[in-house]
């Protein structure tokens, strides 16, 4: 009778015992075919090949150049310096320190005046008004837009003879013109306000996505313990904007370095707006040619780039971490 039982049960309903190893599935229909794994290495690898070359190769032997002198015509006439182009780049070039305090400037300026209009922008945004999508539109375009576009805009405004700005305060007749661009003493102010005008809608949008973020309970409850709008932002709201205020910080540094398309439009980075952008470009593809200098002023941006973004990096990994 055992025996007829056995013989009717079907052969995959029949459970191994325990501790017996399960018979392996043959014919198993593998996931990805040749066509799908040959289309995810392209895509996968071609972008990491590019990003290689066209970034660490080229970043490696930047590093490499900075240490000898190449006019770019045949590796053959590469030669070891040493050191000597930094050597000449602290105590010779009469432009690196004037170009290292521009950046400087650059720097407090987009600090003080853009990222506080932003904040500004940002809460008054957050109340949710009316049109408040249209206003963001009008105040973030200014960032979607080409620097050079903004550029060529700004010179029409600060244009001698029929710029808006000479043209309101009468300073566009003869003996009365204002060189906004050609002035040393102005020139780089100006500039800086149409970085500002650019860099204020930037710092509308993160802190407005960090306003975003913060929780409805804790303005409910300082309403509810009497304090008003200002002590509100100033005391519950700021606070929490902690990491927003790291992630602006770490972006106006680099905007700072950074600064070149801008500068280059209105005047070439000549005349008192010399920055350390303009000096790489101008010894390596100006006249001069001098790729080993120009490489060693963009090893000195770099380890100014990499003193800022380092300790960023390793404080949001800690925090990944801890989380």
């Amino acid at each position: 009778m055992s025996t007829r039982i056995t013989e009717e049960i079907p052969e995959a309903a029949v459970v191994p015992p325990p501790g017996a190893a399960p018979k392996a599935v043959h014919g198993h229909r593998r996931l990805l075919t040749r066509r799908d794994r040959l289309t995810l290495g392209l895509m996968a690898g071609l972008p990491t090949i590019l990003h290689i070359a066209l970034v660490w190769v080229t970043a490696l032997a930047s590093i490499a150049l900075a240490f000898t002198t190449w006019d770019g015509i045949g590796f053959d006439s590469i030669q070891w310096v040493g050191l000597q182009n930094f050597r000449e780049l602290f105590e010779q070039n009469p432009q690196f320190w004037p170009a290292v305090q521009h950046n400087v400037i650059w720097f407090v300026v987009l600090i003080v005046i853009p990222t506080p209009l932003g904040l500004f922008l940002a809460v008054q945004l957050d109340k949710k008004i009316r049109f408040s999508r249209v206003y963001q539109t009008a105040f973030f375009l200014p960032v979607v837009m080409s620097m050079a576009v903004i550029g060529f805009v700004w010179q029409l405004i600060y244009n001698p003879d029929t710029g808006l700005i000479n043209s309101v305060i009468g300073a566009n007749e003869p003996g009365k013109y204002i060189d906004w661009i050609g002035d040393p003493d102005l020139n780089l102010w100006a500039i800086l306000i149409a970085a500002s005008w650019r860099h204020a809608g930037y710092m509308m949008i993160l802190y407005l996505a960090g306003l975003k973020g913060v929780d409805p309970s804790l303005r409910e409850a300082s309403a509810l313990d009497g304090a008003s709008e200002w002590q509100t932002f100033k005391n519950v709201i700021f606070p929490t904007l902690r990491p927003t205020n790291t992630v602006v910080l770490v972006v106006t540094i680099i905007e700072a370095l950074r600064a070149f398309d801008l500068v280059y439009v209105f005047n070439g980075g000549a005349e008192g707006t010399e920055l350390l952008s303009i000096l790489v470009t101008s010894n390596i593809i100006g006249e001069s040619s001098r790729i080993g200098y120009g490489s060693a002023i963009a090893v000195v941006l770099l380890l100014i780039s990499l003193v800022v973004i380092i300790p960023y990096l390793v404080a949001t990994f800690r925090k990944e971490r801890r989380a």
